[in-house]
Order: structure tokens, then C-alpha cells, then sequence
């Protein structure tokens, strides 16, 4: 009797030791999953979202096409981003002064998506082109920026423009190509965000808070060293032939910057300074840029500060560019 019971307490506890290993082995915690490519992810989301840069960039509306919209009585709001004191000095009638930090909380909090164009000015069309990138990306598709900016509208605000073109570095520029970098990896964004409505909310507050200064570069600083920066020429391929900064590889514009052809080959352990004819287009291009994690600055005032006489593409051309459009304090 005693071994029958021997006997039956070694079977309940071997059933117990193998409920129990079984138990166990069904608890363990599953593998960890990989953490997503947030810009590759936000990448594709804006390439499905309309591919802004790739379309339809840059967004801008002539001082001409803007005053007559004005005098038409259009639902139109003009947010101007210069200092608070150049603001006062003179501005479009209607204008609200709006730093370019704040507009993309001011555009929510005042419905602007209701208007028909809403019209970013800055001095130059450089700043507001960033803004409207940004804006642009996020999908506020009435933005414009104000080309040649305050600088187009009335000779008192032409300064920015009139200054700033030159022929300074017109013997710099060379013929000679250079070559695209090799495939390589995006950069690597920590939003601990998933989706790409979610990253691109929480990339575009971090690229407003940066400001336009971190997007910016100006030709003596780049000039400084050169090969401290990867530098893109944003022109089609004969301009790029005619003359280049030296190292400047060539990206067709509304081509090279999608995940199917030449994004990955910007580099993300140095600078990327983007240029084109006046610094507006690739003020555009580096809020992109920026929003993917690059550390991309757009060239001021472009090939318009470098080479003006001899350069091809757009010119600032102050007879035909600068109106008498009326200002008030």
C-alpha cells in the first residue's frame, strides 16, 4: 500500500513540474519588435500626400498678381514676418504682423484654411519660402509666398534685394562635375512617433521652433571651407553645365529628392546646402529637407549674390521687379 502510494504522489508531482515548465515557456515575453524608420516612413507619407516639393514647389505669387487680387477685394490675408519695427514703418494695407515662428499656430487658431490665398512676406521671399514650404507639407495648400518678398512691392522696402546682388564670386565657379554620393541611409528621427500624420505634427513644430536661421547659409560662410559642406546645385543639367560652385553636385529640381531616385544619397553626418537662382526655390527645399532630419540650409540670395551678370535663370531685376505699390504705417 505504502509503494502504491509512492507511486501515485511521483505522478502528481511529475504532472505538476510539467504544467509548471509548460507555464512558463507560455509566458515569456514576446522578441522585441525593431523600432520604425520614422523618416523613411515620413517620406513616403509626404510623397503620397501630394509630393509638394516634387510637384507643385515652389509656391509663390508676383507683387502684380497679389495687388490686383487685393484691389479685387479677394479673401486674401497677408501675414508679414519682418520685424516688428520695419512692419511699422510700412506695409501692405490689411497685413497682420506675424513672426515666422508663430504662423503656423497663428493659421490654425484664425481658420486661414477658409481664405483663398494666404500670402507669407518677408523681406526677400527667402524666410517666407521656408514658411511655405513647411506650410505647404503640412497641407495648407492656399499658402504663397510673396516673391522678391517687401522687396518687390515698394522702393522703400527694396533694400534686402537691392543690396545683396553681386558678381563677387563669378571667378569662382567652374565647369568641372561632380558625382552624387552612393545610396545611403536617411536620417535617423526620434519623434517616438508611428505614423507619418504624427511625425510630420511633431517634425514641423521642431523645425518652426529652429527657426529660419539654422535653414540659412550665406556665401561667405560657405565659402569659408567648401568641403566642410555636400553641396547641391538645384538647376536643371545645362545651367549646372554653364558654371557651378566647386564640389556643387547637380539634383534635377521636382526629380532627384524622392525615395525612388536620389534622396538617400544626401548625406546626414555633414551640412547639406542647397542653391538655386535666388534662394527662394531652395528655401523651400531645405524646410523639406529639414523635416526628414537632414541638416540642409538654403544658400541666401542664391546664384543672384554670386554671379549676377553672367549667371543664367531668374534675375532680380530691379526695373521690372520693384512696383510703387502703396504702403502704410
Amino acid at each position: 500500500m505504502k509503494l502504491k502510494n509512492l507511486l501515485y504522489l511521483l505522478m502528481i508531482t511529475s504532472f505538476l513540474f510539467f504544467q509548471t515548465g509548460c507555464s512558463k515557456d507560455d509566458t515569456n515575453p514576446a522578441a522585441p519588435v525593431d523600432p520604425i524608420n520614422e523618416s523613411q516612413v515620413l517620406a513616403e507619407y509626404l510623397e503620397a500626400s501630394g509630393d509638394f516639393i516634387n510637384t507643385a514647389a515652389p509656391a509663390m505669387i508676383a507683387a502684380s498678381d497679389l495687388y490686383a487680387d487685393l484691389l479685387s477685394g479677394a479673401n486674401i490675408t497677408v501675414l508679414d514676418t519682418r520685424a516688428k519695427t520695419d512692419f511699422d514703418a510700412g506695409h501692405i494695407e490689411g497685413a497682420v504682423h506675424v513672426p515666422a515662428s508663430d504662423v503656423l499656430t497663428y493659421y490654425r487658431n484664425n481658420n486661414l484654411s477658409s481664405k483663398t490665398k494666404v500670402v507669407i512676406a518677408c523681406y526677400s521671399g527667402q524666410t517666407a519660402g521656408w514658411v511655405t514650404g513647411l506650410l505647404r507639407l503640412v497641407g495648407y495648400n492656399n499658402v504663397v509666398d510673396l516673391k522678391w518678398g517687401m522687396s518687390s512691392w515698394n522702393p522703400a522696402t527694396s533694400g534686402p534685394w537691392v543690396n545683396n546682388i553681386g558678381n563677387g564670386r563669378a571667378g569662382d565657379f567652374v565647369t568641372t562635375p561632380a558625382s552624387k554620393n552612393a545610396m545611403g541611409d536617411l536620417p535617423t528621427l526620434t519623434t517616438g512617433k508611428t505614423t507619418g500624420q504624427e511625425i510630420l505634427e511633431a517634425r514641423v513644430a521642431a523645425v518652426f521652433a529652429e527657426g529660419f536661421g539654422a535653414a540659412a547659409i550665406d556665401n561667405g560662410t560657405l565659402y569659408t571651407n567648401l568641403s566642410n559642406y555636400y553641396i547641391v546645385n538645384y538647376w536643371p543639367i545645362n545651367e549646372y553645365n554653364w558654371g557651378h560652385i566647386a564640389g556643387a553636385i547637380q539634383y534635377t529640381p521636382k526629380q532627384d529628392f524622392k525615395l525612388g531616385t536620389a534622396l538617400k544619397t544626401l548625406p546626414t553626418n555633414k551640412p547639406v546646402v542647397i542653391y538655386c537662382y535666388t534662394g527662394q526655390t531652395s528655401a523651400h527645399v531645405a524646410a523639406y529637407l529639414r523635416l526628414l532630419g537632414y541638416d540642409a540650409k538654403s544658400l541666401l540670395y542664391g546664384v543672384n549674390a554670386m554671379s549676377y551678370d553672367a549667371m543664367p535663370g531668374v534675375k532680380f531685376n530691379a526695373a521690372n521687379e520693384i512696383h510703387n505699390y502703396p504702403l502704410v504705417p
